[in-house]
């Protein structure tokens, strides 16, 4: 008898430490500075971006836990067509997001946000999830407004533990930090309990952006080229100018004047701001940087698509000194690729000072050390951003 109630003892105090693991809990700091208790062992986690955070779950190996997504743009497959003058048409197929090319589950799983709508929280409950991990900012919730702010009281509501991230776009006081994206990642580490995985994450990209900035601070202003980050929107074209631009109060314009330490070529506050052919003609820029713009848009359209023979007499167009950036689909608010953007800038702008690098092996490193790929797969990924382009330069 006295066995079988030391068994009995025995099993009750394991049932008592199971119960207990079940329900103990980390506390995280969220973008907002609240304290979110989340559970110590995470099996079910619903994402809203477009990226960052799916993209740091993958790095840190927790991309398995998540069970709804809050972009239509992570599992979509890009293909554009473009017209040209020499008469073959400028074609390019398999454009990805990062994160849904390296990780093929997220087509498959539920998308609760898209971005036009609020998140459909019925469904959201439904998924049962032990966190939600709320990016404000991207293109699901882009706006500080009440809107913004109903939302994440909706959230809280459902009695869910809601983490949010604050992209550097949401608040005005951090609009040009990028230094948010490491304070970002940082507090998605917490939640899964892997702060050095995701302390490492963030040095290394900002040390890639270091890496630039050091080499480019010491050059006079007089000496500065001008630089035109241009958006080739077929909305534009539809409202009678020719493309969009990127004004001083953009990350964009941090990109090229505070970390490239070259001169934004367009000069007034503004973004996305729509420019009719003399316009551009008139800013006349050195180098000409084409980002996502309702579509992807490389080189090759605005050296010979039909629609911009009347731009081929600015400087860099007539001197093919036009890159790309990388195809980011709903690039409301920047991601782990940001140091891929700085680095086009700055080779476009200081050729001679980044010689000594080969920007197609340099994407290759970058994706191997951030998402831990060999290098045939890092190939794969470079040609699902449509960033091949490089190769062909060098």
């Amino acid at each position: 008898m006295r066995k079988h109630s030391i068994w009995a003892l025995a099993l009750l105090m394991i049932a008592f430490c199971l119960q207990g693991a079940a329900d103990e809990t980390r506390e995280v700091i969220d973008g907002r500075g609240v304290a979110v208790a989340v559970p110590a062992e995470i099996d079910r986690v619903v994402s809203i971006s477009d990226g960052l955070i799916e993209g740091t779950m993958l790095v840190l190996g927790e991309e398995d836990t998540i069970v709804g997504i809050g972009s239509t743009c992570l599992p979509k497959v890009w293909n554009y067509t473009y017209e040209s003058v020499k008469g073959e048409p400028i074609v390019y197929q398999d454009g990805a997001n990062p994160v849904s090319f390296l990780y093929p589950r997220l087509k498959d799983l539920p998308i609760v946000a898209n971005g036009d709508t609020a998140p459909n929280f019925e469904a959201i409950a439904e998924l049962d999830p032990d966190v939600v991990i709320l990016r404000a900012g991207d293109c699901s919730l882009r706006y500080n407004d009440e809107a913004a702010a109903k939302t994440i009281s909706s959230f809280e509501s459902l009695g869910i533990p809601l983490v949010v991230l604050y992209a550097h776009n949401f608040n005005e006081e951090q609009h040009k930090d990028i230094s948010t994206i490491s304070d970002e990642i940082r507090i998605i580490g917490s939640v899964f309990g892997k702060e050095a995985e995701a302390d490492d994450l963030a040095e290394y990209l900002s040390g890639q952006v270091d890496l630039i900035n050091e080499r480019t601070k010491d050059v006079p202003d007089a000496q500065k080229p001008g630089v035109l980050i241009l958006g080739l929107s077929p909305s534009a074209r539809k409202e009678g100018g020719a493309g969009q631009v990127f004004g001083l109060d953009t990350i964009e314009s941090y990109f090229i004047e505070d970390l490239v330490h070259a001169e934004n070529a367009f000069q007034d506050p503004g973004y996305f701001k729509t420019l009719n052919a003399e316009q551009l003609l008139a800013l006349d820029p050195d180098s000409i940087v084409l980002c996502t713009a309702a579509g992807y848009h490389p080189p090759k359209e605005l050296y010979e698509a039909p629609y911009y023979q009347n731009l081929q007499e600015m400087r860099a167009v007539k001197g093919k000194n036009v890159t790309a950036l990388p195809w980011s689909p709903c690039n409301c608010a920047k991601r782990l690729e940001y140091p891929i953007d700085v680095m086009v800038i700055a080779k476009a702008a200081y050729p001679d000072r980044f010689q000594d690098i080969d920007l197609g092996e340099w994407l290759l490193d970058f994706y191997q050390n951030v998402y831990g790929v060999d290098r045939e797969t890092a190939e794969e990924l470079r040609s699902a951003q449509w960033m091949d382009w490089t190769e062909e330069t060098n």
